[in-house]
């Protein structure tokens, strides 16, 4: 019979997650109205970027009506999703590709950003059912949930990590499994470059646990 902690890991699956937001995302995407023809001046693409990212938070946290946004904090958020996708210069490169229509143009810019925001929210969703998770728990509970956690995933993660009775995992499980997503993507891409390690092996990518050493507590 599956425990709180399988039940929680099950909806912590990035597949599912994401699919789960981007659908809202997509369905915002597709009511949006595109500016007709290419977006040769810069005020105006920004305009619609910001107009864009709007809409299609509205839409994905179903909010009845528009919200009011500072233009310049709007744009602030907009030029990070656009680094994020496009590098440190994105704003310039998405802009590049509104003007001239190459890539994809505007349409592919901003997919890209529906897609930026979609990664933004299920992140927030995965910590929110994490701490709704952990809620619940007393410390006594805590505890076994993470000596759980260690006996059923401790072979996915570097040996640092489970040395000392897997101090480190005890005392900071809620960034251990607000990163649980993100170790199971690596593992599967590992998986699929070659055959399956034993059950007994360590993860052969160390990397995949260092964000869980370097910082995080038992609680957000």
């Amino acid at each position: 019979m599956p425990t709180k902690l399988d039940r929680l890991l099950e909806h912590l699956e990035p597949i599912r997650v994401l699919d789960e937001v981007s659908a809202r995302t997509d369905e915002a995407m597709n009511s949006f109205a595109f500016p007709a023809g290419r977006i040769t001046v810069w005020d105006d693409f920004k305009a619609c970027v910001i107009r864009f990212v709007a809409h299609v938070e509205r839409h994905a946290l179903r909010l009845e009506a528009p919200y009011q946004v500072d233009p310049d904090f709007a744009w602030g958020r907009c030029v990070r999703m656009l680094m994020r996708k496009f590098d440190s210069s994105g704003e310039k490169a998405a802009f590049e590709m509104a003007r001239t229509g190459n890539e994809g143009g505007l349409y592919a810019v901003l997919k890209a950003v529906a897609w930026s925001i979609a990664e933004q929210m299920a992140e927030a969703e995965i910590s929110g059912r994490v701490s709704h998770y952990l809620g619940e728990l007393s410390a006594t509970q805590q505890l076994a949930a993470s000596s759980e956690y260690v006996v059923k995933y401790g072979h996915l993660l570097p040996a640092e990590l489970t040395e000392d009775n897997a101090l480190r995992i005890r005392t900071r499980f809620y960034k251990v499994l607000t990163q649980h997503p993100e170790l199971m993507k690596r593992f599967r891409r590992i998986g699929r470059r070659g055959p399956p390690a034993a059950a007994t092996s360590r993860a052969p990518n160390p990397s995949a646990g260092q964000d869980v050493v370097a910082q995080g507590s038992t609680r957000p």
